[in-house]
């Protein structure tokens, strides 16, 4: 006589248990990591701009505004910051990515990372928020 193999509910109900925990703890984990490597891109991409600056104050008397130094790309390369450049002087400027979309309500340890900023004055750069930056 054949034996016959099934599975009972209950060990279905644990299996579905099992995948529901580590769904729950995988999901939170990798929507983390692409929001951390979307950030990354912007902050990769502000420094760039930082250096296309400065190529541009060696050959005119200010710095120049996103459409002069950036060919007026108005994003990241991924599309999940908006790019501005304000406060332009001839010894200041300020570059700032802001998150649009699904990279909205990004965070790190409990501080907004939306917009990332790049200011330079007078040979000293900033960039805030400083935690987002050093998670990027």
């Amino acid at each position: 006589m054949k034996k016959c193999w099934a599975i009972s509910l209950l060990e279905l109900l644990i299996v579905i248990f099992i995948i529901g925990v580590l769904a729950a703890v995988a999901v939170p984990t990798y929507r983390s990591y692409i929001l951390r490597s979307n950030r990354s891109d912007a902050i990769h991409t502000l420094l760039n701009i930082q250096l296309a600056e400065e190529k541009y104050r060696m050959d005119n008397a200010t710095y120049g505004n996103l459409s002069e130094v950036w060919g007026g790309v108005g994003s990241t390369p991924g599309g999940h910051y908006a790019l501005t450049i304000t406060s332009i002087t001839a010894t200041s400027y300020t570059i700032t990515a802001t998150a649009v979309g699904t990279q909205a309500n990004d965070s790190s340890g409990g501080v907004s990372c939306d917009a990332l900023v790049l200011s330079y004055a007078n040979g000293a750069t900033t960039k805030t928020p400083a935690v987002c930056w050093s998670e990027g």
